[in-house]
């Protein structure tokens, strides 16, 4: 899918909208790096390699009790609807759409987010381990919530980057919530989709064990 003209394309695009964190556009020849977070580009590794080939790459994942718990949110609350009229799919999806969500269909929701999760995390583990690993860098959600300032050091060493007096005063406060957050941030949040995720979660563990290591 990486043609000349595609690539060409995506480029010009980010090009064209990338800024700082005042919203401001880099001065002319300016050398930066693109922060970029889109989840469903989380199947798309290869292809962004392409397009992007000195990338490095930020895996961020999340305990999957919490996580699976989240996006059924999202499916409910039909805010996160990213495909239309799929073939194979009665009404909208949402959220990333790996292959063979066709088999998905007439599924409870439980099962529809944990295939979306599975397939998700694996095809980031498969992606990521052919590459150098000074190219990627994993993390734990939890352990930024928790503990913000050392995880954010972490990263920017990674990045070749410094910290400066901005970043550290505010991350010396307590982190907002996203800004698609739906209700208040609990750690306990997703017990009330437990007996439909534990349900589940025989059928993740051999990536969450790979998580894990």
């Amino acid at each position: 899918d990486a043609t000349t003209a595609i690539v060409a394309e995506i480029r010009q695009r980010f090009a064209g909208r990338i800024h700082d964190r005042d919203q401001q556009p880099p001065g002319s020849g300016e050398h930066v790096r693109l922060l970029e977070k889109t989840p469903k580009n989380a199947l798309r590794i290869p292809f962004l390699l392409e397009v992007f080939p000195d990338a490095q790459f930020i895996f961020l994942h999340r305990e999957p009790r919490a996580n699976l718990s989240s996006m059924m949110q999202a499916w409910r609350a039909k805010g996160w609807v990213t495909y239309r009229g799929l073939p194979g799919w009665p009404g909208p999806w949402s959220l990333l759409l790996p292959p063979g969500y066709e088999r998905m269909q007439g599924k409870p929701l439980e099962e529809v987010v944990a295939f979306q999760w599975r397939v998700a995390n694996e095809t980031i583990l498969d992606d990521l381990e052919p590459l150098p690993r000074e190219r990627w860098i994993s993390l734990r959600y939890e352990d930024f919530v928790a503990n913000p300032r050392a995880e954010v050091e972490k990263l920017l060493g990674f990045m070749g980057l410094a910290m400066d007096a901005r970043l550290a005063e505010y991350l010396a406060k307590p982190l907002p919530p996203s800004r698609h957050t739906q209700s208040a941030p609990d750690p306990e949040k997703w017990r009330q989709n437990e007996k439909e995720i534990e349900r589940v979660m025989a059928g993740l563990a051999a990536v969450s064990e790979k998580l894990r290591s």
